[in-house]
């Protein structure tokens, strides 16, 4: 299949891509840069000896997406194009709301014009709020969300259902993720944050690697093992093969499909930071700083579904998570920058 992938230059759609262009499937990239850059696409023509074609384009653009369509016989879009940063979000949620979707609406209205009937979008575990108790299940309601990007992926997952329900022809897949981290095991792409690291272990790594003399912990005061919050972890090749499995699977399916990826089992922040150590024998200077406002105790997935219909389980565990975050870190010390 022809494969769009909007805002496919990021973390995940660079190793979506990989994995894509190694199954046989083609790629189209569209994407703005806000969070990514052109390098990233140029290392996946490199891992996989084949050519993407590139749209430096914004999402929300209708003639700008419509002329993606327009030139290329799309069969199936991944829609990954957003802002991400929950900080932010708070700060800035008019700007969230307008960004994210919009671009969800654009994407549909023109693949309605092109006769496109398949897209499989970048949701989150965010959608399950504070009411629901994890493992999360994807039978459980979506709850309330504790800020405007998680707000977000719950109003577009409305809209892409809301699409499915008036055309019974149209495939949707949402796939909900816990927390991607690693890299690709080449350490030619991996997480590259512009400015100061939202996530955990784009953190950790830039500590090690000296761009940052030390981590905080938010609170280790919660009800786990080792008061630190616990997350569902989950490789990002692990999740980029999720997403070639749910593009197969779009093929013959018709209707909204939700599938949580994620590996099941949680693990603490310091179980993160002395992995991480452990693994590739470098120090991770920490200190514990207050909780965040909004963060929960605890977030895993039952990602039992995705095993029995899709065919899907994640096969990477937590060292080499953490070994292959430090190949692409230490090799890339200011990321995609360097060149």
């Amino acid at each position: 299949m022809n494969v769009l992938l909007a805002g496919g230059a990021g973390y995940i759609g660079s190793h979506t891509a990989v994995e894509l262009l190694n199954s046989g499937h083609d790629v189209v990239i569209a994407d703005n840069y806000s969070n990514s850059c052109p390098e990233a696409v140029r290392r996946v023509e490199e891992l996989t000896g084949k050519t993407v074609r590139v749209y430096e384009a914004d999402v929300r653009d209708h003639d700008a997406v419509r002329r993606i369509f327009t030139e290329n016989k799309i069969d199936c879009v991944i829609h990954f194009a957003g802002l991400k940063a929950v900080g932010e979000s708070v700060e800035k949620p008019v700007m969230y709301y307008r960004n994210n979707i919009d671009t969800t609406l654009t994407l549909l209205e023109c693949m309605a014009e092109a006769g496109v009937k398949r897209i499989v979008f970048s949701s989150s575990a965010t959608v399950y709020g504070e009411e629901n108790e994890p493992p999360y299940t994807e039978e459980m309601p979506r709850g309330t969300c504790s800020n405007p990007y998680g707000w977000t992926k719950a109003m577009m997952e409305q809209i892409l259902e809301d699409a499915a329900h008036a055309d019974p022809a149209l495939s949707v897949i949402l796939l909900r993720y816990f927390n991607p981290i690693g890299a690709h095991a080449s350490g030619r792409i991996g997480e590259d944050p512009q400015g100061i690291p939202n996530n955990l272990m784009p953190y950790v790594s830039q500590v090690a690697v000296g761009r940052r003399d030390h981590l905080t912990v938010f609170g280790d005061d919660y009800p786990t093992p080792d008061g630190t919050g616990l997350r569902d972890y989950i490789h990002v090749v692990d999740l980029a093969i999720g997403h070639v499995k749910a593009v197969e699977y779009a093929e013959n399916h018709t209707g909204a499909e939700v599938f949580n990826l994620g590996t099941g089992t949680p693990y603490s922040v310091l179980e993160i930071v002395n992995t991480f150590r452990e693994t590739n024998q470098i120090d991770v200077p920490y200190e514990i700083g207050p909780r965040r406002a909004g963060d929960l105790p605890s977030s895993y997935a039952d990602a039992k579904k995705a095993e029995k219909i899709l065919g899907w389980k994640a096969e990477r565990n937590l060292a080499d998570m953490c070994r292959d975050t430090w190949k692409w870190q230490s090799g890339n010390p200011m990321g995609y920058r360097e060149g």
